[in-house]
């Protein structure tokens, strides 16, 4: 995918932290604007036009949750990554309620979150063009009309899915080989992510197994304490 001119918000209030990773990030050819604090950060956003932002959490005057909630009120859209000191399950998924993409726990590789950012634009970029023009979508030997919400395999009748099981295995599918946060389909689904919901998910992630089971190729896979991953092989 080609990074160059995609600009990124970078808020950072450890400087020297700041600028090094700046400088990384440019020499992948990003346009990168730093900024020291959350309020400087909500300054600089509202006068550009950026492509993902990368969020301190613990900042003075105002705290990257904070600031993502502001950025969240003038594009629902964009994607925010958080970088934290903290590893508490509440803070994930306090940055997850307020429309976190992705997560880093200090410290990280530089090649990790390169990798996390180009995944999540290119992820961004098919859920655009999916939520506008494509509802059907191939898994392996099933194709899944989720306008209608039919999964089919083969000649076999249609199975009606309903409508969660199609909202979950279609943002299954948006991350195809790649990791689905639990935290991510728990806000976005269910509106929610308590104990009951969580359990809901697993029930449904369950009849999504047993529909998908036929097709040797196409597998679920659990990955402990994170998420689920639709793998399919080619």
């Amino acid at each position: 995918m080609e990074t160059e001119n995609k600009k990124i918000l970078l808020v950072e209030d450890d400087q020297n932290f700041g600028a090094v990773l700046k400088e990384y990030l440019m020499l992948n050819d990003f346009e990168v604007t730093l900024a020291k604090n959350g309020m400087e950060g909500f300054e600089k956003y509202k006068k550009d036009n950026f492509d993902l932002c990368i969020l301190d959490v613990m900042m003075p005057y105002k705290d990257g949750y904070t600031l993502a909630k502001e950025i969240r009120e003038k594009n629902k859209e964009i994607p925010l990554i958080f970088l934290t000191a903290k590893s508490m399950k509440e803070d994930v998924l306090k940055g997850y309620k307020v429309g976190a993409d992705d997560y880093l726990n200090k410290p990280f590789d530089s090649d990790v979150l390169l990798m996390k950012i180009k995944a999540i634009m290119h992820r961004k970029a098919t859920e655009v063009k999916t939520d506008f023009t494509k509802f059907e979508f191939e898994i392996g030997k099933f194709h899944l009309n989720s306008k209608l919400r039919y999964l089919t395999f083969g000649n076999d009748e249609p199975i009606k899915l309903s409508p969660k099981e199609n909202e979950l295995l279609k943002m299954l599918i948006l991350h195809e080989n790649d990791l689905m946060p639990r935290e991510l389909a728990l806000t976005k689904i269910w509106r929610d992510d308590n104990y009951f919901t969580s359990r809901s998910m697993d029930v449904y992630i369950a009849k999504l197994r047993k529909y998908l089971k036929v097709d040797e190729n196409v597998e679920i896979l659990n990955i402990h304490g994170e998420g689920f991953r639709l793998v399919i092989k080619k």
